[in-house]
């Protein structure tokens, strides 16, 4: 509980302006979560910076630091490091709810905001879709595209250049659409 309540903005508090608050963020931080299996270590900050106006609360994040992450491919874990920007905009309103997944809606009683389950969410928002520890990306860049080739097909030739099989007598003699003539014509006057 008392985990809970370090990240509590009391927003009710604040006159209009501009106010910064600082989070500081470690390893107890994921734990609290239920789905932390991606992260379960780091050192971050998180700042907001808060701008209370008249009818809406602008919250700007800016959250940097290391977090352990697991390579996909040794299993080995490594720090890597996060520097982002992430905003949150609370609007006044006649009931609490989420507008959007940017925007949400609270009345002007509202005592505070927790933003512990957003800042959780920023930073498995910023994370890299594929984790790879430092010393395998050089080689994981070369690797990605092996096996893959690009295939052209050149006008009626096989891939040793030799003209195929299907351009026998026969076929010829069947009428060609009168759409492909006005193509070949368009073709043969570059």
């Amino acid at each position: 509980m008392k985990f809970w309540r370090t990240f509590d903005i009391e927003v009710i508090k604040f006159l209009e302006g501009i106010h910064e608050i600082d989070f500081e963020i470690g390893d107890s931080f994921f734990q609290h979560f239920e789905d932390n299996e991606l992260v379960e270590k780091g050192n971050l900050t998180a700042r907001v910076i808060m701008k209370v106006g008249a009818n809406v609360i602008e919250m700007d994040f800016h959250i940097a630091g290391k977090v352990t992450l697991t390579c996909d491919r040794s299993l080995e874990s490594f720090e890597h490091p996060l520097d982002f920007h992430e905003k949150m905009l609370y609007k006044y309103g006649s009931e609490e709810k989420e507008i959007d997944e940017n925007v949400y809606m609270i009345t002007r009683d509202t005592p505070k905001v927790n933003v512990a389950q957003l800042i959780y969410e920023f930073i498995l928002l910023a994370l890299p879709l594929k984790k790879i520890h430092p010393d395998y990306r050089n080689e994981m860049d070369d690797d990605e595209y092996e096996g893959e080739g690009i295939y052209a097909y050149i006008d009626g030739q096989d891939s040793d250049g030799s003209g195929s099989e299907s351009d026998s007598d026969e076929d010829k003699n069947e009428p060609v659409d009168p759409r492909w003539d006005l193509l070949k014509k368009l073709k043969n006057k570059e």
